[in-house]
């Protein structure tokens, strides 16, 4: 069977649990606590040597430890709902939303909370290697941050969805990324009105509240 490396709290492995989800793949799951550091431990080192969550075994014994492999892997092994697109419009259109939202969204908030968090005084990045945080780069994923809900906002004026005129990996990538702002206190606000909406129609899918 599929096994998720996983921790509950965190972003990176939601997007994960809400694809297996979308797709209706039967999963095992191992807990990766992240906030007492046993993703650096020499257990998970042996099993991710990258120190990241979410990684994925697939049933063949091949190890996928990131993101973009474990959606490139399931889209291809279970096609069907397909989230990465139908035509090559589509798969286009989607694969340039998706990287958008990471870059503009994800990363600005990742970029304002670990260089101001205290419990992540070393650790301004992901991965086995320790770095220092830096305070000008909080202040400036927090700007980024709140020009990404403009952004979306704006996108999806007269949409239902962020790419493609269907559900996809950028809906998927957008949600998490949008519920995530919260611990940067930045969350959808009058100002946001066609944003408001489309959350409001993702609460509807039972995938959203992993």
């Amino acid at each position: 069977m599929i096994t998720l490396y996983d921790c509950a709290t965190a972003p990176s492995p939601r997007r994960a649990r809400i694809l297996l989800a979308e797709k209706g793949v039967a999963h095992q799951t191992v807990e990766i606590d992240l906030r007492h550091g046993e993703q650096l431990g020499d257990a998970y080192r042996k099993v991710n040597p990258q120190c990241t969550v979410p990684a994925l075994r697939t049933e063949e014994g091949l190890l996928l430890t990131d993101n973009a492999a474990i959606t490139a892997y399931l889209e291809a092994r279970y096609p069907q709902p397909a989230l990465l697109g139908g035509t090559p419009a589509e798969k286009a259109e989607i694969a340039s939303w998706n990287w958008r939202v990471e870059f503009e969204g994800l990363l600005a908030i990742a970029e304002a909370l670990r260089n101001s968090a205290p419990a992540m005084a070393h650790r301004a990045l992901p991965g086995p290697v320790d770095y220092a945080q830096i305070p000008e780069l909080a202040q400036r994923g927090l700007a980024r941050t709140q020009q990404f809900f403009v952004t979306l906002n704006d996108r999806l004026d007269g949409r239902d969805f962020i790419a493609a005129d269907r559900f996809s990996i950028a809906d998927i990538t957008a949600l998490v990324a949008v519920d995530f702002a919260r611990v940067v206190k930045v969350r959808p606000g009058e100002q946001h009105p066609h944003l408001q909406r489309w959350r409001a129609a993702m609460a509807l899918r039972p995938s959203s509240s992993l």
